[in-house]
């Protein structure tokens, strides 16, 4: 009897050492300010380290309205709102992107650029035959991309020119520029495109919403959903959900991200705030 208990006990602490580190290896999300419910259906949030806050759009209206109610806001690090219609005229602007001194967000079917320090609209790039651009993001180069939810493309713009860069990702939304790499979210699923333009599913089984990602390392992002969920998301297509607001029906848009301090910021659309969170 005696020598059938050791390995038993022995099984028994090797299973409790291995909960422990599955226990131990979980992220989470504190929660540590959250705005006042004085902004416009926030629905991006752009963390801009060079100004220290944070740039976040305001849809201000119809989600694809084009009467020019939407504008781009600042709010501080400290979650206090420094100017809620900092520039105006936009139509229900969504995703963010920055490149130098220049701004740009995207309208319904233009990409409209602003001059940061001027604090206003220099241009806007209509993207022939788009329904509804979502997200932006820049690369090293300054090449922008832009997602198209409804019509399943991202669109490529360089030196002003614009060209269909992926096509057949359905809801296509958040996008990424990591190196040569672009990650593209769509419907519940992450996919990666590199210089080739070819994409390749790299995890799904998400929230249909997927919205904002934002990248924490090599081959780790955090991905939320417009419905209210935030995933943790591996390369390797594993995933944990480390937020769940859609219980409370409390909206988790396109996040920003200060890779620095591990803080993601999250607007939530329909409360009209913007909320951090601690990543641990």
């Amino acid at each position: 009897m005696k020598g059938s208990r050791f390995p038993y006990a022995f099984l028994l602490c090797l299973l409790s050492l291995v909960l422990n580190n599955t226990v131990r290896a979980q992220h989470q999300l504190i929660k540590i300010w959250q705005t006042d419910s004085v902004l416009r259906q926030p629905e991006s949030v752009l963390y801009s380290p060079e100004d220290k806050l944070l740039y976040q759009s305001n849809i201000g209206g119809d989600v694809d309205g084009k009467e020019g109610k939407g504008s781009i806001g600042k709010v501080g690090l400290d979650g206090r709102p420094i100017q809620v219609d900092w520039v105006t005229g936009l139509n229900a602007p969504k995703g963010l992107g920055r490149f130098g001194n220049l701004l740009y967000a995207a309208d319904p079917n233009a990409v409209v650029v602003i001059d940061i320090k001027a604090g206003k609209i220099v241009r806007r790039i209509p993207v022939p035959g788009a329904v509804f651009l979502n997200d932006i993001s820049v690369d090293s180069k300054g090449v922008v991309y832009v997602s198209d939810t409804r019509t399943a493309k991202v669109h490529r713009i360089e030196g002003g020119k614009v060209s269909t860069w992926l096509e057949g990702i359905t809801g296509a939304n958040g996008v990424l520029c990591v190196g040569r790499d672009l990650y593209v979210l769509g419907n519940g699923a992450l996919w990666k495109a590199g210089p080739d333009g070819k994409a390749v599913k790299i995890a799904d089984g998400m929230d249909a919403s997927t919205d904002g990602i934002e990248r924490v390392k090599d081959n780790e992002f955090i991905v939320s959903c417009w419905a209210g969920a935030i995933y943790y998301v591996k390369g390797d297509g594993s995933k944990q959900i480390m937020l769940d607001t859609r219980p409370e029906k409390i909206n988790s848009a396109d996040i920003g991200y200060d890779p620095v301090h591990r803080v993601v910021y999250v607007p939530t659309f329909f409360k009209n705030s913007i909320a951090a969170y601690s990543l641990k």
